[in-house]
């Protein structure tokens, strides 16, 4: 039997990036019922341009389920830096998934839990027996690439990708893929607000980490290091151990979607009663 290749679209990314790319010059799609569309016309376009290019058997789309997750309860300020969301794109969170739920594509999302671990769960169970590849925008996901786990990195434009596997992360990084964590601990992540180890940046700490290999093997030789990356260390030890917390992808998260619920088989009278519904145009075509 010809292998599976499944692929697990992280529809937040999605979604955002189709908002913002229009509606910066307030161009938002709005319906005969005065419901901007914008964000789900684009994140179509970019859903099928994705699977036309890397023809998957298999798809699923993975949701955030509100701002408040396992991590805000560790550190509050975790993403405390991003707004509202605008008021053009809140009723288009719902619509979108009526629209991927009549495209036959699994909605999976878990209150308390992000997009990334929905995916992380999913990628690490699946890739055990079928070719997973995760389409997204987030390089935060790297950390889960693994032999038969593949990252899509959307760029700018549409069909426009940054395709990496776990040598190619290898090659440029000079880390593993699963050091990411490590990584992003000391360094931060000032998208997601929180600060890592004060002092430390990504070309720190990726040689701290190519010579120790963990946080754990860069604290017992400690020593090792230079007096100002030892204090800076020492200083924010705490709050290094919270950021790997942080950053680490939850991949046992309690969610079912089986092979079968996820085929790719689109009934095209659904879909295209659901695109005249929300009066989104040009996008029958674009699936070949």
């Amino acid at each position: 039997m010809d292998k599976k290749k499944i692929l697990l679209v992280d529809g937040m990314a999605l979604l955002f990036r189709s908002f913002y790319a229009t509606a910066m010059s307030g161009y938002f799609m709005v319906n005969s019922k005065g419901v901007p569309t914008n964000a789900i016309h684009g994140f179509v376009k970019h859903l099928f341009t994705a699977i036309n290019e890397h023809q998957p058997t298999h798809v699923i789309c993975c949701w955030d389920m509100g701002s408040k997750t396992y991590r805000t309860e560790l550190y509050p300020e975790y993403k405390a830096n991003r707004g509202e969301p605008p008021v053009e794109l809140i009723p288009q969170f719902d619509l979108v998934k009526e629209v991927v739920r009549d495209l036959d594509i699994p909605n999976i999302g878990l209150e308390g839990f992000e997009a990334d671990d929905c995916i992380g769960t999913l990628a690490k169970k699946m890739g055990q027996h079928s070719e997973v590849a995760i389409l997204t925008g987030d390089q935060d996901i790297l950390q889960l690439l693994d032999e038969n786990v593949s990252v899509i990195l959307l760029k700018k434009g549409y069909g426009n990708y940054d395709v990496f596997n776990e040598e190619r992360f290898h090659a440029e990084k000079g880390i593993h893929a699963a050091q990411m964590i490590d990584l992003k601990a000391l360094m931060g992540d000032s998208s997601d607000n929180y600060p890592g180890v004060k002092g430390i940046g990504e070309k720190t700490a990726l040689r701290l980490l190519q010579s120790h290999d963990s946080i754990e093997g860069i604290l017992e030789n400690i020593e090792l290091l230079t007096k100002a990356q030892r204090k800076k260390i020492e200083e924010e030890i705490e709050m290094l151990h919270l950021c790997r917390k942080l950053a680490t992808i939850h991949c046992e998260v309690d969610i079912q979607c089986t092979l079968e619920e996820s085929i790719f088989n689109i009934n095209k009278d659904k879909m295209l009663k659901k695109f005249e519904e929300l009066e989104l145009k040009n996008l029958d075509q674009i699936l070949q």
